[in-house]
């Protein structure tokens, strides 16, 4: 469509006015052209936020925090390495065990503070949506 416009405006260069059935288009163009630059304005913008939102949760992490990681295992951060940027993750039940692993801080899906109820982490991750 760009093309089309573009040799329609090289061919009649000799003329003064514009045809009639291009102004409509032209217009157009430049409203689609401004929408689009705007939307990827919003959505840097947004994005940004998001981002702080994310890091702000990261550094406010604690020992005895509740914990879901992006893969969906959930259980309490016991360790902390802000050197390498990990926490370590005690998840199990007591009576059949329990298992440490090791993640990076980057995996933190959602977070609940430490001694708070799973509606209150529940109602947290709802909350940001």
């Amino acid at each position: 469509m760009l093309f089309n416009l573009l040799a329609d405006a090289g061919a009649g260069s000799g003329s003064t006015t514009a045809p009639e059935g291009n102004t409509g288009s032209i217009i157009m163009m430049i409203v689609l052209i401004v929408a689009i630059i705007g939307l990827f304005i919003w959505q840097s913008i947004s994005g940004k936020k998001k981002q702080k939102e994310a890091q702000a949760m990261v550094n406010s992490l604690k020992i005895g925090d509740k914990v879901k990681t992006i893969g969906g295992i959930c259980g309490y951060v016991v360790e902390i390495n802000n050197d390498e940027n990990t926490f370590v993750l005690e998840t199990g039940m007591e009576s059949g065990g329990t298992s440490y692993v090791k993640f990076d801080k980057g995996a933190i899906y959602q977070t609940a503070p430490a001694g708070s109820t799973e509606s209150d982490s529940t109602k947290n991750a709802e909350d940001k949506k």
